[in-house]
């Protein structure tokens, strides 16, 4: 029992008062091992109550994520405890440090007080389809200085938090399901409108990712300059790829227009010369 207790006394490290035994590099390990394992536990916890539907995926990331940060932040005040360095004098003491790393980071403060706002509010989920700067992006991972999203070209985008937090940002997955989307076309005047409307809602109806079939709209939108202007309504739950879903019927329009002898016209200006005689 002695020698295990001289073992464990045993100074590995010493710097003026400070030094470092076996026990106290033992009790380090202890402490981190202990984290892992009691963040291992939640995840796993939390995984379970999202496999019964208590949960969403979103909520789930942003609830193990900011208990993660607690944990590790009480675990690192333990350590520097266990080997005798008081967190709180640490922080006293390079007070006059941290203002200068805070000014020069301030940046980066802004992001990470966004992110911890971002996974409280939920206000943003893993899995939400955003909309940033005409950019649809889907949100694969929300961390505490920037989230991780894909593109509709598959392109890993890295976004600062507070670029979501400060800016004007549609959040496509907020709403129901079901979106209402809308494809513009204009044709020929003197072309039968009821054709028109028809086949733009029948090239609508055939597509497989468009939904309520009745709720599909063709209207007359306005009397443009060189066509007459219509819309077609319809909704999809295929928001991340509604860009493909548009192109398939507007393919569909062309090639029905193009059975019906419906021309799109292009934009005509009458140009008057007057020459003048001398």
């Amino acid at each position: 029992m002695e020698a295990i207790n001289n073992l464990l006394a045993f100074e590995l490290f010493h710097f003026k008062e400070h030094s470092l035994t076996v026990f106290e590099l033992v009790s380090v390990t202890f402490i981190f091992i202990l984290t892992k394992l009691i963040l291992w536990l939640i995840k796993k916890a939390i995984n379970q109550k999202t496999k019964f539907n208590d949960l969403d995926e979103g909520s789930s990331f942003a609830l193990f994520q900011l208990i993660k940060y607690i944990v590790w932040v009480i675990a690192a005040v333990f350590m520097l405890e266990t080997v005798g360095i008081k967190a709180s004098l640490l922080l006293a003491g390079s007070a006059a440090l941290l203002v200068g790393i805070g000014l020069g980071l301030q940046q980066t403060f802004n992001d990470i007080l966004s992110g911890i706002i971002l996974l409280y509010e939920k206000s943003v989920k893993v899995g939400d389809i955003l909309e940033i700067d005409g950019e649809v992006i889907r949100i694969q991972e929300i961390g505490l200085r920037a989230s991780k999203g894909l593109s509709r070209r598959d392109i890993s985008i890295m976004i600062p938090n507070s670029l979501i937090t400060t800016n004007k940002v549609i959040n496509w997955s907020h709403q129901a399901k079901k979106t209402i989307f809308s494809i513009d076309v204009g044709v020929a005047y003197g072309t039968d409108i009821d054709l028109v409307i028809s086949i733009l809602e029948e090239s609508a109806r055939e597509h497989r990712d468009v939904l309520q079939k009745s709720f599909i709209q063709g209207r007359l939108l306005n009397f443009g300059n060189s066509s007459l202007d219509f819309r077609i309504l319809f909704c999809s739950e295929n928001i991340f790829f509604i860009e493909k879903v548009k192109s398939d019927i507007r393919i569909v329009i062309s090639k029905k227009f193009t059975e019906n002898n419906i021309t799109i016209p292009f934009p005509q200006m009458d140009l008057h010369v007057k020459s003048k005689i001398v």
